[in-house]
């Protein structure tokens, strides 16, 4: 089992320096990524992934405190990037200038017992103020966000951008990669494939039952029975919570959120460079479902999203999944609106 782990590692290791070579050796354009809650739990791992990240000329660091330090400890590594930290709300605007792509992992997170929808109050403030800065300092990035709940967080972006009148339905993101970066890995480990070589498209929200993978169009295909298939929904659908349980109140996922979080933001970088075809999943503006946000395949590309696809064929067991996340998605989404309006 140790030798298997130790192969993956290696395996995942050499397709990862692959791929830097890769980026590193073309001519890539001058781009700014900021991150907004860079000294937290998710933030500071993100921070690194971000400079590792070769796309990456100038990164810039905010948070209340801490910043100074987080940057600090960044910049001593030799890549491209040059790092800057700003802290208290008097920098907010200098760390959000120029900037292409701003990442929001600001927030709390979950302790154990909590769910996504009882960090509302806290987290919904926090993101309103910060977008209310992003709309007036860089109102052309392409915005990513990770502060829960995603389902209510990406609507309330939407209506401060519309209340500054900046908002573009194609430049901003709820981040649900970590539910794919997770299917993908149980998918692989109960199929016994190599998991660089899986990919499992997830689509609806990013909490509880409104994630819903699409294991029928997994590729390569595995075959595995119904019960299989509804333990690793399941097990997806419950991912966040398996982790907080496992750290005993100690802290939540914050190492896969971050690391989901920079494959997210390597690929709008991507699509900003102009490197075709480049598609995630996400929750955005969509007319895929009678619902005004959805999570589903998106192409990305110079104006961030180009091309939103359907849901494809589904397995009886989806399609009922699929009706049961719309109630729920709904008020969610609902939700957000109505805070962002009242507090507007």
């Amino acid at each position: 089992m140790r030798t298997q782990m130790l192969r993956s590692v290696q395996s995942a290791s050499k397709s990862s320096k692959f791929a830097i070579r890769n980026y590193a050796s073309t001519s890539n354009p001058e781009r700014k990524v900021t991150v907004l809650g860079a000294a937290g739990g998710i933030g500071q791992p993100l921070s690194m992934l971000m400079k590792l990240n070769p796309l990456v000329s100038t990164l810039s660091l905010y948070d209340l405190a801490g910043t100074p330090g987080v940057a600090a400890d960044c910049s001593h590594i030799n890549t491209r990037a040059q790092v800057f930290g700003y802290a208290e709300d008097k920098e907010l605007g200098k760390a959000l200038e120029g900037s292409d792509v701003v990442i929001i992992p600001a927030g709390v997170p979950r302790k154990p017992g909590m769910t996504r929808d009882d960090l509302f109050n806290i987290n919904a403030g926090i993101v309103k103020n910060l977008c209310t800065a992003v709309a007036k300092y860089c109102p052309n990035a392409l915005v990513n966000m990770i502060s829960n709940p995603v389902n209510s967080t990406v609507p309330i972006a939407s209506e401060v951008f519309k209340k500054a009148g900046t908002y573009d339905p194609k430049r901003l993101f709820g981040v649900t990669t970590l539910d794919v970066v997770r299917a993908k890995t149980f998918y692989a480990t109960k199929a016994g494939l190599p998991v660089e070589e899986v990919n499992v498209p997830v689509v609806g929200g990013h909490a509880g039952i409104t994630i819903l993978p699409l294991f029928s169009q997994a590729h390569p295909q595995a075959n595995l029975s119904e019960s299989d298939i509804e333990k690793l929904t399941k097990r997806t659908q419950d991912g966040g919570t398996e982790v907080v349980e496992a750290k005993a109140g100690k802290g939540s996922a914050t190492l896969s959120m971050a690391y989901a979080g920079a494959i997210f933001a390597d690929a709008c970088l991507k699509g900003l460079n102009g490197v075709p075809d480049v598609v995630e999943c996400s929750f955005v503006e969509s007319n895929v479902t009678e619902l005004p946000f959805f999570a589903s395949k998106v192409r990305l590309g110079k104006n961030g999203v180009e091309e939103i696809y359907g849901l494809g064929t589904l397995s009886d067991y989806e399609q009922k999944g699929l009706e049961a996340l719309k109630v729920e998605l709904k008020a969610s989404i609902e939700k957000g609106i109505e805070f962002a309006r009242k507090n507007n």
